[in-house]
């Protein structure tokens, strides 16, 4: 049975069948074989799916993915982008080192890849390329620098996976500020050292007073993401009560503040969230009769067994499934990996003695690399839409950088206090 549930699951996902329907179908399939398909309780069924979304919780989703839309739609990705330019752009290979600091800045607004290399990729390799970068450079680190986007707090994937495994959401948020903050740091030492090495551009230093103009045209929307990691830690408001924090901050900068978002455009922007969330949703509802069956058929203390049968060793069991992740992000978004392993393993890692919410981390930040590898990575559409370069070779423009990537989780597993320190000091 164990086969089957997951096989014919990951069949119709390599038919190109779409999520929810796979998921849905592959239920109804094993409770028809089980029971008949006469005794399949339709009511019970349509009673859980409907429980699955009535999350508080959940309301974070669309919240933080409407702040980003409307940062994306007003001035607020060129004014992060000039203000990194100002700290950073004088160092050799600069506008590398402010395409990296300038997505760590965004990924504290946007919780995605694809919203980062939609609003400030198009704005970053045009500068790069503008001032004398190779268009292959600069597609690679901003493809790469992208990913920092769903790690660093707010993340659709972690609210999600917390949700379903019954992990603080705020606890997931301030475990992945370290390994994120990390994943951009080592990036940056990877472009200092390609710098010097191809002898890349440099640019003067900012005077004093660029750099206060710039930091003042900046200091609103560089602090969103510390208004909502601040609100979290201090227990002012929770994840979800922050994304509506980001989301009337975000509509106030762009129609009172800078007068760059019209009425017009924001009703078009409420259009996509809610096409967006929709979407999610009904993947959630479906993933949960999915994870009831789960549990019924002790699917994932199966699979847990198995894993103790090869190794008892939590970081072997890690590695091990840091390669299924990988593999499993190439073909699927963050968000639909989530959705369908996490009920699978959130009860299997508890079993093997390794973190939930450790565990949570580590899921998202391997799954992230998916975006930017083929055949399905979102990024690489988005990049290949901006540079018009064949999609082969943005593939193998981001491929380097993805090592700094690797370092992390590598980092991660051996010293999982990098994720667990910081939320333990508040109790998480």
């Amino acid at each position: 049975m164990l086969v089957f549930f997951i096989g014919l699951l990951l069949l119709l996902l390599a038919l190109g069948v779409p999520v929810f329907i796979s998921i849905g179908f592959t239920s109804l399939v094993v409770l028809a074989a089980q029971n008949g398909i006469m005794n399949i309780p339709f009511e019970l069924l349509a009673l859980n799916m409907m429980n699955g979304i009535n999350s508080f919780s959940l309301l974070a989703i669309p919240f933080f993915v409407l702040a980003a839309n409307i940062m994306n739609t007003g001035s607020t990705t060129n004014r992060i982008f000039d203000f990194a330019n100002a700290v950073v752009g004088h160092f050799r290979g600069g506008l590398g080192h402010v395409n990296v600091v300038a997505s760590m800045i965004f990924a504290g607004m946007s919780g995605t890849a694809v919203a980062d290399a939609a609003g400030l990729g198009q704005l970053e390799i045009k500068a790069m390329t503008d001032a004398g970068y190779d268009l292959k450079f600069s597609t690679g680190i901003t493809g790469a620098s992208s990913v920092i986007g769903p790690i660093i707090p707010p993340s659709v994937g972690m609210i999600i996976y917390g949700w379903l495994s019954d992990v603080s959401i705020g606890g997931l948020f301030i475990g992945a500020i370290i390994p994120g903050v990390l994943m951009g740091l080592f990036m940056m030492v990877m472009i200092y050292i390609w710098a010097y090495k191809e002898k890349m551009p440099r640019q003067s230093k900012a005077t004093l007073n660029k750099i206060l103009a710039y930091s003042k045209a900046a200091f609103l929307p560089v602090l969103t993401p510390v208004i909502i990691v601040g609100g979290i830690w201090s227990g002012i408001f929770s994840p979800t009560e922050s994304g509506a924090v980001a989301s009337i901050y975000a509509i106030f900068l762009g129609m009172v503040v800078y007068r760059d978002v019209s009425f017009k455009q924001l009703l078009g922007i409420f259009k996509i969230t809610i096409e967006f969330t929709a979407m999610i949703l009904i993947i959630i509802s479906a993933a949960m009769l999915y994870a009831w069956l789960l549990i019924r058929l002790r699917i994932p203390f199966v699979i847990a067994e198995g894993l103790i049968g090869i190794s008892s060793a939590p970081i072997v069991i890690l590695f091990l499934l840091g390669i299924f992740f990988l593999i499993v992000g190439c073909f699927m978004s963050v968000v639909e990996s989530v959705i369908i392993f996490t009920p699978i393993l959130g009860p299997m890692v508890v079993q093997v003695g390794i973190d939930p919410l450790f565990f949570g981390v580590f899921m998202v930040i391997t799954l992230s690399i998916g975006v930017v590898t083929p055949p399905f990575g979102n990024v690489l559409f988005v990049l290949t839409r901006i540079t018009k370069l064949p999609f082969e070779q943005v593939v193998r423009a981001i491929l380097p950088f993805i090592l700094p990537i690797f370092v992390v989780i590598v980092l991660i597993i051996f010293f999982p206090g990098l994720t667990t320190f910081l939320p333990s000091l508040w109790g998480w």
